[in-house]
């Protein structure tokens, strides 16, 4: 028997809110589960992992939910206020990504090591520069006022298609650090697959609700 529109409709919201709700959870965890691992203060190195995972599993994640109809924390917010509070969460993390990109260049200056000579640094440093650009982007909306020749509706566009690959970007750095012999010398068997997981549970949330919330939306629009 086919279901109803009205009953597929209530199905969909159902699980955009649990798959929402898993992400708040999985992003928080993720982000102590790697705080606990380095014991941040333990070295300097230590503060990387910890700053990184901060950035780009808890705050960027909350940064995007925020907008969210299921699942934000904040719905009571008009949407200029969860515009406001999503601005400052993304500069929050571009801030943890910065300054975890520069402790992990001065422990390799301490070491001799060489800069960007794993896939998982040029990752991270791509996706530390995107979050950059990707909040320098997000000023023209919270000030159309600076951007006349813009149209409103563009400009949302773009920065909503730009700010899902900069998250996707965070989202392989951090893949990629799990490949690192720091992380394979502690966390293995079913316990380094349970980690993996969590990005790409997180991301292929956001993916759907930028997709389905924004980017599809203005796809069928004439």
């Amino acid at each position: 028997m086919a279901l109803s529109v009205e009953t597929e409709s209530h199905i969909y919201r159902a699980l955009r809110t649990v798959s929402g709700a898993a992400a708040h959870l999985v992003a928080l965890g993720f982000t102590i589960f790697v705080a606990v691992l380095a014991r941040p203060g333990s070295s300097l190195f230590s503060w990387h992992p910890v700053l990184m995972s901060l950035a780009f599993s808890f705050l960027m994640t909350e940064a995007l939910l925020v907008f969210s109809p299921e699942s934000s924390l904040l719905r009571s917010l008009s949407r200029k206020g969860r515009a406001r509070c999503h601005w400052v969460l993304q500069l929050l993390a571009l801030l943890c990504a910065l300054l975890g990109l520069g402790l992990v260049i001065l422990h390799k200056e301490q070491l001799g090591k060489a800069h960007l000579a794993t896939w998982h640094g040029r990752a991270g440093l791509l996706a530390v520069l995107w979050a950059g650009l990707q909040c320098s982007g997000g000023v023209g909306l919270l000030y159309p006022k600076l951007l006349p020749r813009w149209p409103l509706a563009k400009l949302k566009l773009y920065h909503a298609t730009s700010g899902l690959v900069g998250y996707l970007l965070g989202g392989a750095s951090l893949l990629l650090g799990m490949c690192s012999l720091w992380f394979t010398a502690t966390v293995t068997g079913g316990v380094w697959y349970l980690a993996v997981l969590c990005p790409v549970i997180t991301s292929l949330v956001i993916m759907n609700q930028v997709s389905n919330a924004y980017l599809y939306r203005k796809r069928i629009q004439p």
